[in-house]
């Protein structure tokens, strides 16, 4: 069993962003141009930079909403835009993503998927035919984007429409096309597939914590990943390919790990956390990922 731990992502992978500093239980990024303040609960310790020196750095801060977990607004300065883009380059892939300050302190982009996004385009670049790959919990689609610039067949299923429209905005910034779009429920959809006899030669996924599907169904991680692992077990091929990345509190690489282990039986697997360094040596963990090929 190979264990991995990406320590780092290098400069000349992702340019357009970089972790300046992290701690009080923020991170403080930059985003091509713009540099952003929101919440990070797993920045346990100190910032290195003084609060004068985040304020004056910020561009945007997001401010939690007393009266939710999850919701806020963001103070802008007065050239901050509402909209920008990014671009992601390395190993081939060629990546234009549109970004937007958001009411759940999210931005459009996840910086530390990259490690996967690289290993996604490695894996689909070693069959001999063009490959089917399904991307669940899909979000606004850098994983469907890279799988079809690597040379994939892709689905991309997202229950939130306005993601799935971000999405196609993505595709068409990164001069992709022919990627099948699904607004549905992630568990529906697969016991959907199953039915029909579908098989995926690649299968990605990012759950949440909490959502909720399409038509108001709770998706609860703790409870509804390992019953959803089990019924993808019916759709990936014989030589196919599995990610999963996790974000939650409390949930480890060896649980990841474990999970995938049961359900596939996978000969050899990669698994460990996924985490930005600051510029003061400061590493900041931002999920935990499994992933193998059969």
């Amino acid at each position: 069993m190979q264990i991995v731990h990406p320590a780092f992502i290098t400069p000349d992978m992702w340019v357009d962003y970089e972790l300046i500093d992290c701690g009080n239980f923020e991170k403080l990024e930059r985003f091509g141009n713009y540099v952003i303040a929101r919440p990070e609960p797993q920045a346990l310790w100190d910032k290195s930079l003084s609060q004068k020196e985040w304020d004056a750095m910020a561009d945007a801060y997001f401010k939690k909403d007393k009266k939710s977990e999850e919701r806020g607004v963001w103070q802008k300065k007065r050239h901050m835009p509402e909209q920008w883009t990014v671009t992601y380059r390395c190993q081939g892939i060629s990546l234009v993503m549109r970004l937007g300050l958001t009411s759940f302190k999210h931005v459009g982009i996840f910086p530390e998927q990259a490690v996967n996004w690289n290993y996604i385009a490695d894996v689909i670049r070693t069959y001999q035919s063009t490959p089917e790959v399904l991307n669940l919990f899909a979000y606004t689609g850098g994983a469907s984007l890279v799988a079809q610039q690597a040379g994939a067949r892709v689905t991309h299923v997202d229950s939130v429409r306005q993601v799935v429209t971000w999405s196609r905005e993505n595709m068409e910034l990164s001069g992709c096309d022919h990627i099948r779009w699904i607004v549905e429920d992630a568990r529906k959809f697969v016991k959907r597939e199953i039915k029909r006899g579908r098989t995926y030669d690649g299968i990605l996924l990012d759950p949440p914590a909490y959502g909720r599907g399409s038509e108001g169904e709770k998706w609860i991680l703790e409870q509804d990943l390992f019953p959803l692992l089990k019924d993808l077990n019916h759709l990936l091929s014989a030589h196919g390919f599995l990610v999963l990345n996790l974000y939650s509190m409390g949930l480890s690489a060896l649980l990841a790990e474990e999970m995938l282990r049961q359900v596939f039986h996978p000969i050899d697997m990669e698994f460990g956390e996924l985490f930005f360094t600051d510029r003061f040596k400061k590493n900041l963990p931002l999920g935990v990922f499994a992933r193998f090929k059969k």
